[in-house]
């Protein structure tokens, strides 16, 4: 029984994280695909810079609330059946998001980095290392302007952070998991924009991109 509950976990979390956003926001506004475009995600960022910011802004809230919905799934069905396993499906479901998000069934396995649907996951596991992390971000992307830089520190310090939470018993073990998985996941996925960081050519913020 257990064994089949973290399986529809995950499976539903994957499910959710794949929903594409932006590819939707592209063709029921523009009729486009954003991944033609800018540096071919599907997340708030390319969005903004192709759709402009209502669209931005509207990819960037449905994208986290997909994390926090998908471990708040999980929280809900194992906090009624199996409350000792609560910390490790709901760690299980927001993974599963992320990876959704990265790679969705729905439109050929092409997706985004993971930094939105991470953050919504985050908030429902442990809201004091999302706000850590959110804090790094924000200072790197005021500072930089680079938002790909933001979430590549904001996602090391998620992990250092959780790290940390976890040897002062601040927070359990299954969450270390999370952050062993989400952080170079997310990370990994930045790799373009890190070649273009070290070679100068990386976008700033407010720079936009064709068609918007």
């Amino acid at each position: 029984m257990t064994a089949l509950m973290f399986v529809g976990v995950i499976v539903l979390g994957y499910l959710v994280g794949a929903i594409p956003f932006g590819v939707i926001a592209g063709r029921l506004t523009r009729g486009i695909d954003v991944r033609q475009y800018g540096s071919g995600g599907m997340g708030m960022t390319n969005v903004l810079r192709t759709l402009g910011a209502k669209a931005g802004a509207f990819v960037f809230i449905m994208d986290l609330a997909k994390g926090a919905g998908a471990a708040g799934i999980a929280w809900a069905v194992f906090a009624a059946f199996e409350p000792d396993m609560l910390t490790w499906a709901m760690m299980s479901g927001g993974a599963a998001a992320v990876i959704g998000h990265n790679w969705p069934v729905y439109v050929g396995f092409r997706g985004g980095r993971g930094v939105s649907t991470g953050f919504g996951a985050l908030l429902v596991i442990s809201w004091p290392v999302a706000l850590i992390s959110l804090a790094v971000f924000i200072a790197t992307v005021a500072l930089s302007r680079y938002v790909s830089l933001g979430s590549i520190l904001g996602g090391l310090t998620m992990l250092l952070a959780m790290i940390a939470f976890v040897l002062l018993d601040l927070e359990p073990f299954a969450y270390l998991i999370f952050g062993l998985v989400v952080a170079p996941t997310i990370i990994w996925r930045h790799r373009g924009n890190i070649q273009r960081l070290l070679s100068g050519t990386e976008r700033k913020l407010g720079k936009r991109t064709e068609p918007a």
